[in-house]
C-alpha cells in the first residue's frame, strides 16, 4: 500500500515542478541513483517498468526509500493495464504513469486512490482522462508535440495540467518553453539521469546534475 495520497503526490508535483525518471536491472545501482536524486533535492520519481523483473526491483527500491529517505515518492512509468498497475499498487507505487490512456489502469488507480498519469495526445484523450479522474496529464511524447501543444490546450482549458515527458532537457532555454507554455511540471529521463552515469556509476554528478535543474526550475517558475 502506498504511503502517500494522491492528493499529497500531485501537490508534490505541483511545488517541485519536475520527475525525474529512469529504469535499471540492478536494485543496488537503483538504489544509488535514488539517493543522489534525493540529496540533489528531488522528492518524486519514476522507476519505469521495462525490464522481465523490473517489479523486483521496485519492490526493493521503495522498501529502501521509505527506510532511509524520508519524503521521498516513487512511482512506476510504463505501465500498460490494469494488471500490472496493482502489482505495482501492492509493492507501494505512489502513484502510476502509462504511455496512453489506459482506462483499466484509471479504475485500478482510483479504487486506491492513487495518482494515475496518462499518457494523451489529442483533446478528446485529455477530456476522457479528467472524466477519469486524472488531475495531471502526461504529454507524450513531447518532443514531438511541443510547448506550443500546452499553450493551445489551455487557452480553452485553462484547468488542464500537463507534464510534458520525452523532449524534455535541463537546460535553461528548453525548460523556459515548456513552463512558459503552460505545463505543471516535467518529466525527466535520460537527459537527467543517463545511460552513461548509471553505466559509471558516477552518482556525484548525478546529485549536482538533479540539484541544478531544481534551481534552474524554480528560477523560471518564479517569473512566469
Amino acid at each position: 500500500m502506498t504511503k502517500y495520497t494522491r492528493i499529497q503526490v500531485s501537490q508534490s508535483m505541483y511545488e517541485q515542478g519536475m520527475v525525474s525518471l529512469f529504469y535499471h536491472g540492478d536494485a543496488e545501482v537503483s538504489k544509488q541513483a535514488v539517493a543522489a536524486c534525493y540529496r540533489g533535492g528531488a522528492r518524486l520519481l519514476e522507476f519505469t517498468n521495462r525490464g522481465s523483473f523490473a517489479h523486483e526491483v521496485f519492490g526493493a527500491l521503495n522498501k529502501f526509500a521509505l527506510r532511509e529517505l524520508p519524503g521521498m515518492m516513487l512511482g512506476v512509468g510504463s505501465v500498460a493495464d490494469a494488471g500490472t498497475a496493482s502489482l505495482y499498487l501492492q509493492l507501494g507505487a505512489c502513484f502510476i504513469v502509462s504511455p496512453s490512456l489506459r482506462e483499466d489502469v484509471a479504475l485500478a488507480c482510483n479504487r486506491r486512490k492513487v495518482l494515475y498519469i496518462p499518457g494523451c495526445g489529442t483533446l478528446t484523450e485529455i477530456g476522457r482522462a479528467e472524466e477519469l479522474g486524472c488531475e495531471i496529464i502526461k504529454l507524450f511524447p513531447g518532443g514531438v508535440y511541443g510547448p506550443q501543444f500546452i499553450k493551445d490546450v489551455r487557452g480553452p482549458q485553462p484547468w488542464t495540467s500537463i507534464m510534458p515527458t520525452g523532449g524534455v532537457a535541463p537546460q535553461r532555454e528548453n525548460l523556459e518553453a515548456w513552463f512558459g507554455a503552460g505545463a505543471a511540471c516535467v518529466g525527466m529521463g535520460s537527459q537527467l539521469i543517463s545511460a552513461e552515469v548509471l553505466k559509471n556509476q558516477d552518482f556525484g554528478a548525478l546529485e549536482e546534475k538533479v540539484r541544478e535543474a531544481l534551481v534552474l526550475i524554480r528560477q523560471i517558475r518564479s517569473r512566469n
